[in-house]
């Protein structure tokens, strides 16, 4: 699944953040535990200082063997069970007040009194607070981890919007061209040097492309103009070669065969010239047209071949098809569409054709054999080896369809028919 760039980079962003996030929150939390737990240990040597020192002083102190209210115990042990440096454990303590066990901090070390005995000294300290205040520290990193993250991903998506927003607009822009329209991108404002530089190179290409684009259709055309005449002359020379009667049946055939090629290669260049007049938008004028009308007008031109090949026809008209359109363009993208119908009619020998409303559909039946979708418009395409086919005349129909927004051409081959349906957009 594609995803935008902002959205990759945020994305990335968010789960980079959420990691280093979630170790900051891990160490300091360990930290804060750890300094805590530190204050306590602190607080109970220091308290280890005093009693001992009473001790010395005091000697019923060395009496108290049970955790009382000052919450230690001094315990008199052998020799061999004296530890003097400091052990400080966690140890779980019953609490009367709250009927079950809490964490206690308890130190244990040992001690020889005045009169040299070995004494063992146990103190004691609740970290049920210590145990409240983790508990709440961790809900608080919790919330501001959550907060941190929802934050930053707000604050980029605003910040990426807004940085990405001249790229969008380019691309927004670059979706809108058409090739050959002569339009260009708007003047270059970006403020960004990398965006500035993307446009700059864009439109340097269009321009290129441009130029090579009209290069191409000037020489098309002005190629097309220039072979029309000798086209002619050489046909009508050939047409009264023929009118000698003294020519033998083998040097007719091979002038038959020449005029023949001549005569495609005059349909080709025809092709080629009305091609590159429609490209270059030269039937720009435009008035309501009436395509069942203008079919039935181009219709007449095809009745005898259909009726020599035998061709079963059939006009089904459901609605009036009117759109806004150059009448002669209409004419040459029908008569197209009828001619390559009847071209490749295939054995069942059926054309019928659907007006309505909001299409025009011609189908004809076929050779069981689709039609390729993508290239079928292509230029010099054929799908059957033709000989008499320019493999120019659905590309027509598409530049003429093209140089109407409110208009889409379609293809489909359904039981054994191909279907070319010509519909209003957003009808």
């Amino acid at each position: 699944m594609r995803v935008s760039l902002k959205n990759y980079t945020l994305k990335y962003l968010i789960i980079a953040l959420l990691a280093v996030i979630a170790i900051w929150s891990a160490i300091f939390y360990a930290f804060i535990l750890d300094e805590v737990n530190d204050n306590i240990d602190d607080g109970l040597k220091d308290q280890k200082i005093h009693i001992i020192r009473e001790a010395y002083i005091d000697d019923s102190i060395l009496n108290t063997n049970e955790f009382g209210i000052n919450q230690f115990r001094i315990t008199k042990i052998d020799s061999a069970d004296y530890e003097p440096l400091n052990r400080i454990v966690n140890q779980m303590v019953f609490m009367e007040y709250d009927g079950e066990y809490e964490p206690y901090r308890v130190l244990t070390t040992g001690f020889i009194d005045k009169d040299g005995d070995y004494r063992k000294l146990e103190i004691r300290t609740s970290t049920v607070e210590e145990d409240d205040f983790g508990i709440n520290l961790l809900i608080a990193l919790f919330v501001l981890y959550v907060f941190i993250i929802i934050g930053i991903f707000f604050i980029n998506k605003v910040v990426l919007d807004r940085v990405w927003a001249p790229f969008y607009d380019i691309l927004q822009r670059m979706n809108q061209y058409q090739f050959g329209s002569k339009r260009s991108l708007k003047d270059n404002n970006q403020k960004i040097v990398e965006f500035y530089e993307l446009q700059n190179e864009l439109q340097t290409l269009v321009q290129r492309n441009e130029h090579m684009f009209e290069s191409q259709k000037s020489f098309i055309e002005n190629a097309s103009h220039e072979l029309q005449t000798p086209l002619a002359i050489s046909l009508n020379k050939i047409d009264l070669v023929l009118e000698n009667e003294n020519l033998d049946a083998k040097t007719v055939t091979d002038f038959e065969e020449i005029k023949k090629s001549l005569k495609r290669m005059k349909n080709l260049n025809k092709s080629l010239l009305m091609l590159s007049k429609i490209e270059n938008n030269q039937f720009e004028d435009k008035v309501l047209v009436n395509w069942n009308e203008v079919f039935k007008t181009v219709f007449q031109d095809f009745e005898d071949v259909i009726s020599f090949k035998e061709i079963q026809f059939e006009l089904k008209e459901n609605g009036i098809f009117e759109t806004k359109a150059n009448l002669y363009l209409i004419e040459i993208l029908l008569s197209n569409l009828l001619r390559n119908a009847i071209k490749y009619i295939g054995k069942e020998k059926e054309i019928v054709v659907h007006i309505s409303e909001n299409s025009f559909e011609i189908q004809n039946s076929g050779n069981q054999i689709a039609l390729n979708p993508n290239y079928i418009y292509n230029r010099f395409y054929k799908a059957e080896t033709d000989e008499t086919s320019s493999g120019l005349g659905l590309s027509i129909v598409q530049s003429i369809i093209k140089q109407y927004d409110d208009l889409l051409i379609q293809y489909q081959f359904t039981k054994n028919k191909h279907h070319f349906k010509i519909v209003r957009v957003n009808s």
